[in-house]
């Protein structure tokens, strides 16, 4: 037989098992660290707040210029009263370009920062570039409607991935172990996006926005795609080498998918990598975590949906129904 992936299915079990043990300790740090006592460093899409980026450019191109630094940011903003300020440098030095977070600022209070930075860059031979300049402002009511919206949409599709996988696998016995497995790889999916964008939160500042949502359920649907192909041929193969044990049968039908799964996934990831290389910057980030959570679906499709689905018929999960060792199917 060739390689036996289900053999080492503790191994398997043991790499989630670190990867979400990090994240999970990331949150724990991030509750501790941020004042909104979030596991991810949030974005103004979910605290509300305004946001503006601006950048500088020269005055006189024949003279030198030194570039804004931080603090120097920081200081204007707290000159007219503005304390929560986080500053953040998009691009490389040469470009001078911002993005200030802060709590709300009223249209005067803008006005007023807009022309405290542009004296903070004339003193340096810079001028703020008022085409580039960009202001947000977002309710923290609308964040909390949209993460509502998300948990609400992840819940709604576990939902439906059991009872879709409960209708399709019905002459399977005990299909609803299928359709569990699908889930919790699902959740380790959102698990491993969550616990990555808490440990980029710390080291890079990387914060969630509404973006991210778009990526975590993108990913839910692919990863729950990936599984069900997987569970189907184990479903064929039951048919087709009746009487073989019942790992020997998953892993046949893991070695006949896995090759359409690697492929797809290659070709995606390719496209991703070139996007975080060569994209802008608005959009490198989110590229980044989808690209995780799109790798962590594949993983998971094969690498946990089906060795907790051996583990489970072999009776190695505690708390769960011992099951035998060979597939069964209900007569039609």
């Amino acid at each position: 037989m060739p390689f036996n992936i289900v053999q080492r299915r503790k191994w398997f079990f043991l790499i989630s098992g670190l990867v979400i043990a990090a994240g999970i300790i990331a949150m724990i740090i991030s509750v501790a660290t941020y004042p909104e006592r979030s596991i991810v460093r949030l974005s103004i899409d979910f605290t509300g707040g305004s946001l503006l980026e601006v950048q500088f450019t020269p005055i006189d191109a024949s003279k030198p210029t030194k570039g804004v630094i931080e603090d120097q940011l920081t200081a204007v903003f707290r000159r007219f009263n503005v304390n929560d300020v986080r500053v953040q440098r998009l691009g490389t030095v040469e470009e001078n370009r911002w993005q200030v977070r802060t709590t709300y600022i009223n249209d005067t209070t803008t006005n007023a920062v807009k022309a405290g930075l542009n004296d903070l860059g004339r003193d340096q031979n810079l001028r703020l570039n008022e085409e580039t300049i960009r202001v947000s402002t977002v309710s923290p009511t609308v964040g909390g409607e949209v993460t509502r919206a998300a948990l609400i949409a992840v819940i709604v599709a576990s939902v439906f991935v059991l009872g879709w996988i409960l209708f399709a696998f019905r002459q399977v016995e005990d299909a609803v172990r299928y359709g569990a497995c699908a889930v919790l790889a699902m959740l380790h999916d959102v698990l491993v996006m969550v616990g990555v964008m808490s440990i980029m939160g710390l080291l890079f500042k990387w914060e969630v926005d509404s973006l991210f949502l778009t990526g975590l359920l993108t990913v839910v649907g692919y990863s729950v795609q990936d599984t069900i192909v997987v569970f189907d041929r184990i479903r064929e193969n039951a048919v087709r080498h009746r009487g073989e044990p019942y790992e020997m049968v998953v892993n046949r039908s893991i070695l006949e998918t896995l090759q359409r799964s690697l492929s797809m996934q290659l070709v995606v990831a390719f496209v991703m990598i070139s996007l975080v290389l060569v994209g802008g910057s608005s959009i490198r980030q989110f590229v980044a975590i989808l690209l995780i959570g799109l790798l962590s679906g594949t993983y998971s499709s094969t690498f946990t949906a089906i060795p907790l689905l051996v583990a489970w018929e072999k009776g190695q999960l505690p708390f769960l129904n011992r099951g035998g060792t060979k597939l069964k199917t209900k007569a039609a």
